[in-house]
C-alpha cells in the first residue's frame, strides 16, 4: 500500500516536473519567437548603414579623381578692356578642372600672351582664352562703339564691362541742345565694353557698343546730355 502510494507520488512529481520543464521550455520558445522579429528588423538598418558607408567612400574617390584632373591655367587678376596690351600684372594662376572642349591658356604659355592687345573686354577672375588675345573682336559686323564722358550721377557705380545698359538723352540747360538729335532717338540699348576713369578723377569714359546708326546718334549728342541706365542681364 505504501509502495503504491509512493510510486504514484513520484510519478506525480515527475509529471509535475515534466510539466514544469514543458512550461519553462514553452516560455523559452515564446521568448525566442518574440525576439526573432527584433533581429529581423535590425537587418535592414545594418544594410542601410553599409550602403551609406559605400556611398561616402565612392564620393570621396570621385572627388579625389576630379581634383587630380586640375591643371594650372591663366586667369585675369583685374579687368581688362579691348585693345589693352596684356601685362604680367594682369594675369594670375588658377588651378581648375577643365573639360576637353574648353579652350584655356596653360601657365607655361604666359610668355606668348604678354605684350599682345586684348581682342575683347574681360572682367577680373575670367579665364583667359586664346581667342581673347589678338586682333580686336569688337565691334561686331553692323555694330559701333561710342565713348561717353560721364560725371558722377550720370551712370550707376555698378556699371562694368559686359553690362546691358540704356543710353538716355537728357535735354540740356538753356543755351545748349534741348532736343534729341535730328536723326531721331532718345534712348538707345547698348552693351558696355569698357569703363575708364580719367586722370582728373571727375569724368569717367564709358564705352558702349550699339548698332552703327545708334552709335552715330549717340556720338552727336553734346557732352553731358546723356545718362546711362543699368539693365538686368535678362531684361529687354
Amino acid at each position: 500500500m505504501s509502495a503504491n502510494t509512493t510510486f504514484r507520488s513520484d510519478t506525480g512529481r515527475s509529471a509535475n516536473a515534466g510539466d514544469g520543464r514543458w512550461v519553462e521550455n514553452g516560455k523559452k520558445s515564446a521568448a525566442s519567437r518574440l525576439r526573432t522579429p527584433g533581429r529581423r528588423r535590425g537587418v535592414p538598418y545594418l544594410l542601410l548603414g553599409v550602403l551609406l558607408v559605400l556611398v561616402c567612400v565612392g564620393a570621396f574617390v570621385l572627388i579625389s579623381l576630379r581634383s587630380g584632373d586640375r591643371q594650372p591655367v591663366l586667369a585675369l587678376a583685374r579687368a581688362v578692356s579691348v585693345g589693352q596690351v596684356l601685362a604680367a600684372q594682369d594675369l594670375r594662376q588658377v588651378n581648375v578642372a577643365v573639360d576637353p572642349g574648353v579652350a584655356v591658356v596653360p601657365v607655361d604659355q604666359a610668355g606668348t600672351m604678354l605684350g599682345r592687345p586684348m581682342a575683347t573686354s574681360l572682367s577680373a577672375g575670367a579665364l583667359l582664352t586664346p581667342e581673347a588675345v589678338g586682333a580686336a573682336a569688337v565691334p561686331a559686323a553692323g555694330q559701333g562703339i561710342a565713348a561717353l564722358a560721364l560725371k558722377p550721377g550720370q551712370f550707376p557705380a555698378e556699371v562694368s564691362p559686359g553690362a546691358r545698359v540704356s543710353v538716355v538723352f537728357v535735354p540740356g540747360p538753356s543755351g545748349t541742345a534741348t532736343t534729341a538729335p535730328s536723326s531721331g532717338g532718345v534712348m538707345w540699348p547698348a552693351v558696355v565694353t569698357s569703363v575708364n576713369t580719367q586722370l582728373n578723377g571727375q569724368d569717367t569714359v564709358v564705352s558702349v557698343q550699339l548698332s552703327e546708326t545708334a552709335a552715330r546718334q549717340v556720338a552727336a549728342v553734346p557732352a553731358g546730355q546723356v545718362s546711362v541706365v543699368l539693365l538686368s542681364a535678362g531684361g529687354s
